[in-house]
């Protein structure tokens, strides 16, 4: 009878130190990392905080915003044109701006977007929605800055809702 409690007791023992080790393992990771490359982390973070002014700078109806984030290339003159024009038709924009995922190939950034949103004319109004996805072509390592896009993006979203009604 007694070696049949000893075995229960250094089992029980057992049990309560593989428990407490797992605690502790479990504790152990899942501490706060550092970044393996921190410049290549840190520049991942600026191109997301330019999209999110990019974003919010539409939002706003901010054209000089926008246009501090833009190259000064003719594409994105147009873009600029179109975002200004959006921004003198419709009283209230609202968008919700997905980053999907970012890709970075030495000076060459591309984000690849998707978006929905809806622009009213005046508040009374229930407005217009759309959705897309596009990518928006970023370049730079300390400042980032739009260089181009691809697909359907909101920006300039009057001219394409005029040809749809």
């Amino acid at each position: 009878m007694r070696t049949k409690l000893c075995l229960v007791n250094h089992l029980s023992i057992w049990t309560i130190l593989a428990f407490l080790g797992m605690v502790c393992l479990t504790e152990t990771g899942c501490s706060t990392k550092t970044p393996k490359y921190p410049e290549d982390h840190a520049r991942f973070q600026r191109v997301v905080q330019a999209i999110k002014t990019l974003e919010t700078a539409y939002l706003n109806q901010d054209a000089p915003t926008f246009h501090e984030l833009l190259l000064p290339l003719e594409q994105l003159e147009i873009l600029e044109a179109d975002a200004k024009q959006d921004f003198a038709i419709f009283s209230s924009i609202l968008l919700d701006l997905t980053l999907d995922r970012i890709v970075i190939d030495g000076n060459r950034i591309s984000a690849f977007i998707s978006w929905q949103g809806t622009w009213k004319r005046s508040t009374s109004e229930s407005g217009d929605s759309a959705s897309g996805h596009g990518v928006l072509l970023w370049s730079g390592n300390q400042v980032i800055l739009l260089r181009g896009i691809q697909g359907d993006i909101p920006f300039g979203i009057n001219s394409r809702l005029k040809g749809s009604s």
